[in-house]
């Protein structure tokens, strides 16, 4: 049941471009990166609709949404959707279109001095991490476990948001059965412990300015704390063998706005997808360049020119299933999630 803060705010508003007709204004929060920012900065329009951007760190954004349900639109975990959708919760629509990719896993840093030289001696370890449940870190632990063995239960996990600020305090997250997971205390963060050896790594660090992270320390200064991979060559085995681009973060809509105005749904796909190859086209002429004077063969730039973050639910569809299947194995959900019942229903053949 939709409650009222995930009832949308929606309204008509006059279109400045087009005088005698309205367009529907919806608030949209997004973090920004190339793909985002020609819809944040309104180069590239949305038909019939007109938006309202907010642009704040995930962390922050997906809190104000699961906490408040502060904007019409926005990016979301992907796992925490997931889960939410396990626990009956039907306040969001997901959009097949993903803002936020990465080889989580070769992010992953250690203490010089904590013995860790490859990922079988992170067992036993002290392990940092801003949420347990957040997506980010259930990528890490996957590849942990399907690539080389090690399982979640194997390390000892500390978890730096605390209740008031954590996205599972909308999914009423536990401790999977066998997983110690320890609150860290509010007067101390992920970046000062492993600092003071109270920590041996950490699989996702961040320290950017927002409401719900603590840490804020540059550990990549700091010469006690190291990368367990070399991220170009891991990135490269693990997607050459898994044909996997790890997906974190995917669009979602309030349902009520959905079930108003189903047409939305397609029209900010449309406009996402657009955006995306704003992106690329602004990269091409400097591609050109590079091409003419030799740096960059044909067989190079032909590569360049694919694209390895597609949009749409049948290119992703391995991707997304992989990560609901991590959810699952880890013990943060009760059943497989299917994704036609997370996407919206005119999404499910893009």
């Amino acid at each position: 049941m939709v409650t009222d803060k995930t009832e949308t705010r929606a309204s008509l508003a006059p279109d400045a471009t087009n005088p005698g007709r309205s367009v529907l204004q919806l608030s949209i929060a997004l973090s920004a990166n190339p793909r985002t920012q020609p819809l944040i900065d309104g180069r590239v329009p949305i038909e019939g609709i007109r938006l309202v951007p907010t642009v704040c760190h995930p962390s922050e954004m997906f809190w104000r949404q699961l906490r408040y349900g502060d904007f019409d639109v926005s990016e979301m975990s992907m796992s925490t959707l997931t889960i939410a959708t396990t626990l009956g919760n039907r306040d969001w629509v997901g959009l097949p279109m993903y803002t936020m990719r990465k080889f989580f896993h070769t992010d992953t840093i250690v203490r010089r001095d904590a013995g860790i030289h490859t990922p079988a001696d992170l067992k036993g370890k002290r392990v940092g991490v801003p949420e347990y449940q957040q997506t980010a870190a259930i990528w890490a632990r996957g590849a942990l476990e399907h690539e080389f063995g090690v399982k979640p239960s194997d390390m000892k996990w500390f978890m730096e948001r605390n209740d008031d600020k954590s996205h599972g305090h909308s999914t009423g997250f536990k401790a999977p059965p066998g997983v110690s997971v320890t609150p860290i205390p509010p007067s101390t963060n992920i970046g000062e412990m492993l600092l003071k050896g109270e920590l041996d790594a950490c699989p996702h660090y961040i320290a950017d300015a927002n409401l719900v992270d603590r840490s804020r320390v540059d550990l990549s200064k700091e010469p006690s704390i190291k990368l367990l991979f070399d991220k170009a060559a891991e990135s490269k085995r693990y997607y050459d063998k898994t044909g996997i681009y790890p997906i974190n973060h995917i669009v979602v809509m309030k349902r009520d706005l959905y079930e108003k105005f189903p047409w939305v749904a397609l029209n900010l796909y449309a406009a996402f997808t657009k955006a995306k190859e704003a992106s690329r086209a602004a990269a091409q002429p400097w591609l050109a360049v590079q091409s003419e004077v030799g740096v960059l063969d044909k067989q190079t730039l032909q590569k360049i020119n694919g694209d390895p973050m597609p949009y749409g639910l049948k290119a992703a569809r391995h991707v997304l299933e992989t990560v609901t299947q991590y959810v699952y194995e880890q013990g943060l959900c009760e059943r497989r999630v299917a994704l036609e019942e997370i996407f919206a229903p005119n999404t499910l053949d893009l």
